[in-house]
């Protein structure tokens, strides 16, 4: 920050950084940087706020992202949510104690031919049945 001090504009790449370092945007970061950027904490607040990217709650290695669109919930996206559950000792929302798994249900991820989807980061998991779900989450650990 102190290169970037005094100038225009950064406080983007400054709140981009400070989450790469350390993973999300808590209170004691955003006010650390308002007073190194002489910016009000409520500057720093409103682009953390507004920006989908910024977080100020810790998130999982791993998001795991069941989707319950029509078509995976025909097909019994409901169980395999009750399986990752049940596996990662969770519920939806929630994260594990070691943040490694968070657990998330989407509405529709565009991937209807596989049918019910989860999806791992970048990586989408189809067609799937209860059974499989303790073995994809193994390939996390």
């Amino acid at each position: 920050m102190d290169s970037l001090a005094g100038q225009e504009g950064v406080l983007i790449r400054v709140l981009h950084h400070a989450q790469n370092l350390f993973g999300h945007l808590a209170r004691e970061v955003q006010i650390h940087i308002a007073r190194r950027l002489s910016l009000s904490l409520a500057e720093v607040y409103g682009v953390v706020s507004f920006y989908h990217y910024f977080t100020t709650e810790p998130k999982a290695k791993y998001t795991v992202e069941v989707c319950m669109g029509t078509a995976c919930y025909v097909k019994g996206a409901a169980n395999i949510i009750a399986e990752v559950e049940k596996e990662l000792g969770i519920k939806v929302g929630q994260m594990t104690k070691d943040q490694k798994f968070g657990l998330q249900v989407s509405r529709c991820i565009g991937a209807c031919g596989l049918a019910p989807v989860m999806v791992i980061g970048e990586d989408i998991h189809g067609r799937l049945k209860p059974e499989m779900v303790a073995d994809i989450l193994k390939q996390y650990n």
